[in-house]
């Protein structure tokens, strides 16, 4: 169920809003700075490590947000460091319109955290403060038939290309894809699944091939908070 946060505006969009929250980006270019988080509801896949699916269903609780109040929502928070996540922000009808409106306040910089399965090409150009961590799923996942291929082609060095890896077959699989992409010059990161792959094992294989310019990452939320905890 979604309620109105405000009387809503025939003129504006809505936005299915299932939790706003400042806490730390906990990976991605900009992990242990503050961040606000806007979660947007629902996703276009159905990834089996997936660690916001109470957030993807048709039912899940959200609140009815235009453009504008989440822009009031940015403004007030005083936080400059703003990421539209899900879900899969992207998914959503008129995600352009919030971009371009939020894109209008000053002194805050965009993330957009997207799974890899959309065409960003609509969005590169809305702001030069948006940029994007964009994931591509591999075969732990089940999902890596819906990865985007031609987005590398719009990606810069602004941007962030994160790997989730499960297993040694995922680590073989991001190094090729990696070998491809690096001359775009976007920032690369080796994220393990939670609990499946020991940090450990993926620092070797980066030694193994000295994949310089490559940064193991891990979800730091999960290590501060307990791993299932919302709104962190």
């Amino acid at each position: 169920m979604c309620k109105s946060g405000t009387e809503v505006r025939d003129t504006m969009a809505n936005f299915e809003v299932v939790e706003h929250f400042v806490s730390i980006n906990g990976e991605g270019a900009k992990a242990g700075q503050l961040a606000l988080f806007i979660r947007l509801k629902g996703c276009n896949l159905k990834c089996k490590y997936c660690d916001t699916q109470w957030a993807n269903g048709t039912d899940a609780d959200c609140v009815i947000m235009t453009e504008e109040d989440i822009a009031k929502l940015i403004e007030a928070s005083k936080i400059r460091n703003v990421t539209i996540t899900g879900g899969e922000p992207l998914w959503r009808q008129h995600i352009d319109i919030l971009l371009k409106r939020i894109s209008r306040i000053s002194d805050i910089c965009i993330e957009i955290e997207t799974n890899g399965s959309i065409n960003l090409a609509d969005y590169k150009n809305i702001s030069d403060k948006i940029t994007f961590t964009v994931d591509y799923k591999l075969g732990c996942s089940g999902m890596e038939q819906s990865m985007f291929i031609e987005n590398y082609n719009n990606l810069t060095k602004n941007d962030t290309v994160k790997f989730v890896v499960g297993n040694y077959e995922d680590l073989i699989k991001a190094k090729n894809i990696i070998e491809r992409i690096k001359q775009t010059g976007v920032k690369l990161y080796l994220s393990p699944v939670f609990d499946s792959i020991e940090p450990r094992d993926i620092v070797q294989f980066m030694i193994d091939n000295k994949m310089n310019g490559v940064n193991l990452q891990l979800q730091l939320h999960k290590y501060i908070w307990n791993p299932s905890q919302k709104g962190v």
